[in-house]
């Protein structure tokens, strides 16, 4: 297994792996073992190579995992995002403000169904962590609250905290956050 940032050659793999767990391409029974929500083209996920914003996991030459991570004005062009940012002035992670400027939006991630449980969603946080952490302090997600997996992998396994929750689009979120200088492998 190999976890690392992302390369061209890597697109065929995410976009496949993100095909495969998206939400409208899930049916409700596979959806308990979670799902991402975010769409991605080929073209946004070049965009965000270009700015060391998405890690792979690899695995015998296929992408078996992936995170996202970038600044909000790479997010932006989801309608979701500059909702959060509007909402940030009024958010913070123990006691510490949360802004534009000192936070990023970090995901979706998303693992192949028979590699989670094996330590792979923690190490590829890990890597994002790391890399995204020498530029800022705080990192910040949402999660569907119909996805209860992902919800309890992010609040359980990588201890991040419930900053807010919100409706958006006839969906209801939680908000999360983290400290960039705080490592989940212990």
């Amino acid at each position: 297994m190999h976890i690392r940032t992302a390369t061209s050659a890597d697109i065929s793999g995410v976009i496949g792996l993100q095909s495969k767990y998206l939400l409208v391409n899930t049916v409700e029974n596979e959806r308990q073992n979670g799902f991402v929500t975010t769409p991605f083209t080929e073209q946004q996920v070049i965009n965000i190579i270009n700015e060391h914003g998405l890690f792979v996991a690899e695995d015998h030459d296929k992408i078996v995992g992936y995170a996202f991570a970038g600044s909000w004005a790479y997010f932006s062009q989801w309608p979701i995002f500059p909702y959060m940012v509007s909402r940030l002035p009024d958010l913070n992670i123990n006691g510490e403000p949360i802004t534009e400027s000192n936070s990023f939006q970090y995901g979706p991630i998303c693992i192949e169904l028979r590699y989670r449980g094996s330590g792979l969603f923690q190490q590829l946080f890990e890597v994002m962590r790391i890399s995204m952490g020498v530029k800022y302090p705080i990192g910040v997600t949402f999660i569907n609250q119909i996805n209860k997996r992902s919800f309890e992998a992010h609040t359980r396994k990588l201890q991040m905290t419930v900053i807010d929750s919100f409706g958006f689009n006839q969906h209801q979120f939680w908000g999360l956050a983290f400290k960039t200088d705080v490592s989940v492998l212990r």
